[in-house]
Formats: structure tokens, C-alpha cells, sequence
């Protein structure tokens, strides 16, 4: 067996229960995935929760808001009575997101974040007015609790938004060090450095499972610093003819930051597209992360048309390419006030999560089409991914130096990717718990392994204000609609002949257009006609389920016969 081989195995797993003395590690999401974090710490009965967050819908989940964890092992016998509180790492939403959809249902427990993570979670319970009051408690870098058997010490780490913490958890079974998303920043913008001195002394205390995330695993060398993204930004501010326009996400306090000091040092006006862009901004200045001089941040979007063009940056959500985000409205001239003019310069202030590839290509399109001036991370850098990379990976293992390590945050690969780095440091195979969501992890002092039960870790939907009512079977109807579309076919039966009383109507959206399709229509009609006629002709009590579901295969077979597609046939019989 070749090396990669070998370490491709996950870590061998026992089917004797875990000792009581064991910690079981449960995560609910965030593992093989980028966003929907939520992981589970279980002692004995005692449950303390890390994150509850969100991710966004790929472009194969038509209609879908977004896809939150599932909490039903919580919920089974009432488990959810046994959490001793929820610890949030920091205010990004793939961390916070689903707190406003979960929270409640599981005995709303006290949850613990710094202040502007506080501010933002609160924020937006406001959009849940007819929610309990949740219960969330203050906490700063160096902040210790006690919930229940667990000892928590929150420590500060860079990451792209002020107020991340990473966790030092002490169980009866042994330390643990949760990273959180973080990076290894010696010259940040907006915040302090990181705190190495910090990171050695909870380092030297031992560290039984290190948590480690894995979102920049892939990546080479050491990750951008944001003084540099500042400098290559401000070449863009220098050179601009006209407006700069900037898309990034509403939770990067760092980068809005350094929008609003360029705009001032090169005198221009700002203002804000897209309601969490407005939401965070309002937060943050009045928390005190972002400073401007009186007069720089417009009031509303639409006074930027009463300045001169270069004295005018707008900032505003949609990199990612969101159908409802601020950008997409500039792409697709659908803004109420802004439009795009030549000589826009529109800055892409994010790398592009999987799976949105295809969409962010096409609203670049659609603004080169309107003579903008387009920038993205990939022509220049100008976009500081907030996770650490290969040698900051390994720093962080060496200065931690776990007996068990496990990779979470990402994808399998990036996954993967952070469990070689850490056998490159010298830990051994077997020490490295490469894990899914939904497995249960048990580490003691003494052994690690997964067991070879799972807890549910589904997909959960959320539509509307549907919660989890969006399943598999939905879905893929909305996918086949989206694909092929519907046809509808309307037969009335005589009940006593059995005969089609005139021509069955036929309605079709989708699929193909009626008035240029009369002689496939005329041939679905007959086929419809032969097929209930024939069920009929022997005079016994007709079963109508039994028709109507044959009519639905014969026509669907004779559908795709003739036109290669496979819409979603419903057949309608009417008896009279």
C-alpha cells in the first residue's frame, strides 16, 4: 500500500461504547462543507455547543434561502435540556446564521459572544419579532465561565472581522482548543496583531484535541495581511476615473474599514447598498469598530448622484453573486437609484465560494457589457482570505502540540489537506480524526476513535418561513420543473361509458410553447384518449388512482420519445 493509500484511511473505529470518562464530539454541520457550523461537545449528560450557523443554497436548490443544521439528536428524549450554553466564535453567518431558526426549539440556552458577534445576532432577531427573547451574554478576549463540567476561556484570533475568538475548553477528559476561523496577522487593519505569547501559554497547558480550521489548508506559504490588501486597494482608489464600486460581504468590518479611509484620504463620499451592508455598518460604528469623519458616510444611496463621479465609493453586498444582493440590482439595472455608468471601477472584495462559480461570472459580464472597469481577487490582490494557510496551519499545530487533532471548516479536501499537515508535524495517523457530519468522535486521554453510529446531520431547508418543510422529493420536483417544466393534461370521463367527453385540454408551462407545438399535441391527446379508454372497456369498477398514474408513465414515455425532455406530467380526470 503506497503512502497515500494508507493515510486516505480514516481512523479505525471501535464498536464498543465510549468510557464515561469519554468526550464525545458531535458535529452537526461545517465538516465537509464551507459554512453551516454547529458542533457539539458531550460530557456524560451535559451538552455545550459551538456556533449555529447557516450556509447558502447551491444553484441545484431552486427557491431555498438557506440550509441550517439539523437538530433532531437534540431534540430526541428532550436532549436539548442538557446544553449548558452555545458558544459563538465570531459574527459571520455561517457561524450565527441559524440561531433565529433553532434557537427556540432547543430551550433557548444562554449564548455567549464578543460584542459586535452580540450586536449582529441581535440585530437580526429583530427580524423575528414574534420569537421569546433570547438570552445573550457579553464575553471578551480573555473571559473564563464555568458551564456546567466544561471550564471556557475565550482568546482573541485575526480572522476578517473583529471580535473573533478562538476557545480553550476544560473537560474531565482533557483539554481542547477550538481555532475558530483565524489567521496569523502581524499587521492587521482595524484590530490588534496576533497574540502569539497568548497562543504558547494555553499551548504549554496540554492540549488533548486540537480543533483546528481548515478552510486555507490547500493554499501555500502564509496568507495575505490586510495592511497589504490596503496598499494594493489604494492603487485602485489612486488611478479610479469615476465611481468605486465595491462588493463584498456585509460582515467584513475590516474591509469596509479600509474603504471608508481611502474614501477620506482621496476625499470621497460613501454610501451603503444592501440591508445587512446597512445593518453591520450601523453596529459596528456604533460598537466602535468603524471610525469616519462627520460628513464621509452618505445618509442614503441615492445622494451619491447629486457628487461629482470621482468623489463617490459605494459599497455593497453581492459578491458571491446573490440573486437579491445589492450588486445583482447594478448588474442587472434594477437599482432604483444607482446606475452603472462607463468608467465604474467595480471592485470583487472576495474570493468565490464553490459552487458560485458560474453565477459571479455572469454578473461580471453583465458589468463589463455596461463599460465598467472590473477588478477581482484573481487580477490583483485584493481580497485577504481570513483563514490561515500551510505554514500558518502548522505553526498553530506546533504551538499547540495536541495529542489529537481534527480538522474541521471546509471541504473534504481542504479537510484532508490540514490532517497531511498535521502528520507532516509529526503527528501519527491514527492521532488524526478526519471526520464527517454526524459522526460521533470519542477522545479520552488515552484513545480517540469514531463509533460506528450517527446521529442525523441532514440538510435542513429553509423557504420562506418554512423550516425543514422542503425535502429531498421537493426539491427535486423544483429541479424538474426548472429543467423541463410542467404539463398538465384535463380529461372528463363519462362515468357510465367510460368514453373522453371531448378533446382533453392541455396546459403547459415550461415545457414547450402551445401554439407551435399543434401536432404534438394533437398526438399526446390521442394517446391520452387510447389509454383511458382502453382501462375502461371492460366495464368493471374502474380504479381511477390506477388510470390516472398509467396515463402519467405512458405520457411521460411518449413525451420524451418525442422531444428528448422529461417535464412533470399531472394528469387531471374529471368523471361526470
Amino acid at each position: 500500500m503506497d503512502k497515500k493509500q494508507q493515510f486516505s484511511r480514516r481512523p479505525r473505529t471501535f464498536k464498543k461504547p465510549f468510557s464515561r470518562e469519554s468526550l464525545k464530539v458531535i458535529p452537526l454541520g461545517g465538516l465537509g462543507e464551507v459554512g453551516r457550523n454547529m458542533l457539539l461537545l458531550e460530557y456524560k449528560n451535559q451538552i455545550l455547543i459551538i456556533d449555529v450557523g447557516f450556509r447558502m443554497p447551491g444553484e441545484d436548490m431552486p427557491g431555498i434561502d438557506y440550509i441550517i443544521p439539523d437538530i433532531s439528536y437534540l431534540l430526541k428524549d428532550k436532549r436539548y435540556k442538557n446544553i449548558v450554553g452555545v458558544l459563538i466564535t465570531h459574527g459571520h453567518y455561517d457561524h450565527i446564521g441559524a440561531i433565529p431558526y433553532v434557537i427556540n426549539r432547543i430551550g433557548n440556552p444562554p449564548i455567549f459572544a464578543s460584542p459586535l458577534a452580540k450586536g449582529i445576532i441581535m440585530k437580526r432577531q429583530e427580524e423575528f419579532s414574534d420569537q421569546p427573547k433570547i438570552d445573550v451574554n457579553e464575553i471578551n478576549h480573555g473571559t473564563k465561565l464555568k458551564l456546567g463540567v466544561f471550564q471556557v476561556e475565550f482568546f482573541r484570533q485575526n480572522h476578517n472581522i473583529p471580535d473573533n475568538m478562538g476557545i480553550f475548553i476544560k473537560t474531565p477528559a482533557g483539554n481542547i482548543v477550538h481555532t475558530s476561523d483565524f489567521k496569523f496577522d502581524n499587521c492587521p487593519v482595524n484590530e490588534k496583531p496576533t497574540d502569539f505569547g497568548k497562543l504558547k501559554e494555553i499551548g504549554k497547558r496540554g492540549t488533548m484535541l486540537l480543533m483546528c480550521d481548515s478552510t486555507g489548508a490547500e493554499e501555500n506559504g502564509h496568507s495575505f495581511s490586510e495592511k497589504q490588501i490596503f496598499e494594493n486597494m489604494e492603487t485602485i482608489f489612486k488611478e479610479a476615473p469615476g465611481r468605486i464600486i465595491i462588493a463584498t460581504f456585509s460582515s467584513l468590518i475590516n474591509r469596509i474599514q479600509q474603504a471608508i479611509t481611502l474614501s477620506e484620504r482621496y476625499n470621497r463620499k460613501v454610501g451603503f447598498i444592501g440591508h445587512s451592508m446597512k445593518s453591520n455598518v450601523e453596529i459596528s460604528k456604533k460598537l466602535g469598530y468603524l471610525k469616519s469623519q462627520k460628513g464621509t458616510l452618505l445618509k442614503k444611496v441615492a445622494e451619491a448622484n447629486s457628487h461629482p463621479d470621482k468623489k463617490i465609493t459605494i459599497l455593497c453586498t453581492g459578491a458571491q453573486g446573490e440573486e437579491m444582493a445589492g450588486l445583482m440590482k447594478l448588474a442587472t439595472k434594477e437599482h432604483p437609484s444607482i446606475v452603472i455608468k462607463p468608467g465604474d471601477t467595480i471592485v470583487f472584495s472576495s474570493s468565490v465560494i464553490p459552487g458560485n462559480e458560474r453565477t459571479v461570472q455572469m454578473v461580471k459580464d453583465d458589468l463589463l457589457r455596461q463599460k465598467a472597469n472590473v477588478f477581482h481577487y484573481k487580477m490583483m490582490d485584493i481580497h485577504a482570505g481570513g483563514h490561515a494557510q500551510k505554514e500558518e496551519l502548522k505553526e498553530m499545530i506546533n504551538i499547540m502540540h495536541p495529542k489529537y487533532f481534527m480538522p474541521i471548516h471546509g471541504q473534504f479536501s481542504m479537510m484532508h489537506a490540514n490532517a497531511k499537515l498535521a502528520q507532516e508535524c509529526g503527528m501519527k495517523e491514527a492521532d488524526v480524526i478526519l471526520a464527517d457530519n454526524g459522526k460521533v468522535i470519542v477522545v479520552s486521554s488515552t484513545k480517540a476513535f469514531i463509533e460506528k453510529r450517527e446521529v442525523p446531520s441532514d440538510y435542513i431547508m429553509v423557504d420562506g418561513l418554512g423550516i425543514g418543510d422542503v425535502g429531498e422529493v421537493v426539491l427535486r420536483d423544483r429541479q424538474m420543473l426548472a429543467k423541463d417544466g410542467i404539463f398538465v393534461i384535463i380529461a372528463v370521463v363519462n362515468r357510465k361509458t367510460g368514453k373522453v367527453q371531448d378533446s382533453p385540454d392541455i396546459i403547459s408551462r415550461g415545457f414547450v410553447y402551445l401554439r407551435e407545438s399543434k401536432n404534438l399535441l394533437y398526438e399526446t391527446r390521442k394517446k391520452v384518449i387510447q389509454t383511458i379508454e382502453k382501462a375502461t372497456a371492460s366495464g368493471r369498477v374502474v380504479n381511477w388512482t390506477y388510470i390516472k398514474d398509467n396515463v402519467k408513465n405512458t405520457l411521460g414515455d411518449f413525451l420524451f420519445e418525442k422531444t428528448q425532455r422529461r417535464p412533470m406530467v399531472l394528469p387531471v380526470i374529471i368523471e361526470v
